[in-house]
């Protein structure tokens, strides 16, 4: 009964991971930010541009059809592909478009196989009503959105029920002891591996074009096998069943049949395997992200082997083996889980710094308290392991270890925690996405001011210190290009005692003038505007605008 409550135990710590994982798979913000745009988000140009061109802060793939622009008419008024470089689409656009407002509509994928959609605008000419497009903008499915991290959840758990199981039956186990017990345990974890991976592939599909978990079409999966997201999942599929092949020797029977090859192919797999997954995620995305896909398989390798020979201590080896083999086998095991804990420890904190590089992103996002919370559970279980290596430096030889078995099943019980906590980062925007998408909100600067005789279209941007460019488009009463023979402009900011300083302007067309000018301090600057139509006619306008 003793052993039956302490599996339910750690089935109870699984459980409680999953449940959490579902707890935690709110909706996943976009993880690439639309970060500059020509034609700029809300400006006027006095022509039909031959293309518009998206930059965002990572690089991006094309989704078939998901990305378009509507002329004011409601057509449709790009022509060709779009075309994808790095972080910038290019998307062409049919000659001899008409005056007025277009929507830019688009569904890309980011570095990390996360949808990014959205929508800009631009007028030519003059600004109209815009028209509507929501083809790009779809949602995505709560089912999906929730099974998602469901199934990373059951694919970490494979990893753990593989790699240090493996480890540990190649090395430590004793050859008296029969593997059938083990040899299920791996081929559970193959199992949630591969069925992770193969319901990985197929949610992909509704969850990058934002449809529900039952509306994919065979070209659609055939898309998913096409992308990055899907050559990875079939690298790794392919690399778990040449695995699979290889484990049978160390499987059968006490003894086993393996070769040092076999053993030596096997670590090769391992190290293969375990780098799909930091390339289906954040460190892809990242500013340096060779370091990151590193560390994260670092910290994916540590995590795998803690807690798979944690599994097996608990499962097979405190229970069957004696006093003299658990004496040699329990220090050596001590060291591994030392050694796996600090590689734990390092690659969680680089992958902190990358992700999160702010106090204040780490306490005030999402993402970052659950940073917070993974190291709290982290902390609790690396003090219940200091005390579990107590132990076996005291029992080693005793022969009976119940209470390091029970040590090891609340090890085993938290950190399910920390797994289904993981589950639910690889879904959230990290800081450093959310800095970059709320930059690009904010980093224009769009005012349409009016006299008498006048309307005129200003655009600031970045509207922060330093340099910055200006752009002013001038229209009658009636919304048509006024030409405009003279431009003057001036700015100040009197709060700072900064007396008006000149804005040098370059006349571009008869109503459309350009400008920069190096702005000294942040605050609420005062821009004036002269503009002269004749001889005998001006209009002067004023305008203010928050420089940070």
């Amino acid at each position: 009964m003793t052993d039956r409550r302490r599996v339910l135990a750690v089935l109870a710590g699984l459980l409680l991971g999953l449940f959490g994982t579902l707890l935690s798979a709110a909706p996943a913000s976009a993880h690439a930010a639309l970060v500059g745009s020509d034609p700029g988000n809300g400006t006027i140009v006095p022509d039909a541009p031959p293309r518009v061109t998206l930059t965002f802060s990572e690089s991006v793939q094309l989704l078939s059809g998901k990305i378009r622009v509507i002329a004011p008419d409601g057509s449709q008024a790009n022509q060709g592909d779009p075309t994808v470089s790095g972080t910038e689409v290019t998307i062409p656009l049919r000659s001899g478009g008409g005056r007025g407002t277009y929507l830019v509509s688009y569904r890309v994928i980011s570095a990390d196989s996360h949808p990014v959609a959205g929508t800009i605008s631009y007028s030519v000419g003059a600004a109209s009503t815009p028209p509507t497009d929501t083809a790009g903008e779809a949602p995505a499915d709560p089912v999906v959105r929730g099974l998602i991290p469901v199934a990373k959840y059951l694919g970490y758990a494979g990893l753990v029920l593989l790699v240090g199981p493996v480890l540990v039956l190649a090395l430590l186990w004793p050859q008296r002891l029969s593997r059938r017990g083990p040899g299920r345990l791996i081929w559970t974890g193959i199992g949630l591996v591969t069925g992770s991976t193969l319901v990985a592939l197929y949610l992909q599909a509704p969850y990058t074009l934002g449809t529900g978990l039952f509306d994919v079409r065979v070209g659609d999966l055939r898309d998913v096998l096409g992308s990055t997201f899907g050559a990875v999942m079939l690298v790794r599929l392919g690399v778990v069943i040449a695995a699979a092949f290889l484990l049978r020797p160390l499987l059968v029977g006490s003894g086993g049949g393996e070769s040092k090859l076999d053993l030596a192919l096997l670590g090769v797999l391992g190290v293969a395997a375990l780098a799909t997954w930091p390339l289906t995620g954040h460190p892809t995305a990242s500013p340096v992200a060779g370091v990151s896909v590193v560390i994260d398989a670092i910290h994916l390798a540590a995590m795998a082997v803690w807690l798979g020979g944690l599994v097996m201590l608990f499962g097979f080896l405190l229970r069957q083996a004696n006093g003299r083999e658990l004496g040699a086998i329990l220090p050596i095991w001590s060291r591994w889980a030392a050694t796996a804990v600090a590689a734990l420890v390092f690659a969680g904190v680089v992958q902190a710094l990358i992700e999160v590089s702010t106090l204040d992103g780490l306490i005030n996002s999402t993402y970052g308290r659950l940073i917070l919370a993974k190291v709290a559970l982290a902390a609790i279980v690396i003090g219940v392991a200091a005390y579990s290596r107590k132990l076996v430096k005291e029992r080693a030889a005793e022969e009976s270890p119940g209470p390091l078995r029970r040590i090891v099943a609340v090890e085993l019980a938290i950190t399910a925690v920390v797994l289904g906590v993981t589950s639910a980062l690889v879904q959230i925007s990290p800081p450093r996405t959310a800095e970059a998408a709320e930059t690009s909100t904010v980093s224009t600067v769009s005012q349409t001011i009016t006299a008498p005789k006048m309307s005129l279209k200003v655009d600031l941007f970045p509207a922060a210190v330093g340099n910055n460019s200006i752009h002013l488009y001038a229209y009658t009463p009636d919304n048509k290009p006024l030409p405009v023979v003279e431009w003057k402009a001036t700015a100040a900011l009197t709060s700072a005692g900064i007396e008006p300083i000149e804005i040098p302007l370059l006349r571009i067309t008869d109503f459309h003038a350009i400008g920069d000018i190096a702005l000294p301090a942040a605050g609420e600057w005062t821009f004036k505007f002269t503009a002269r139509t004749s001889e005998i006619d001006q209009s002067t306008l004023t305008m203010t605008a928050k420089v940070s």
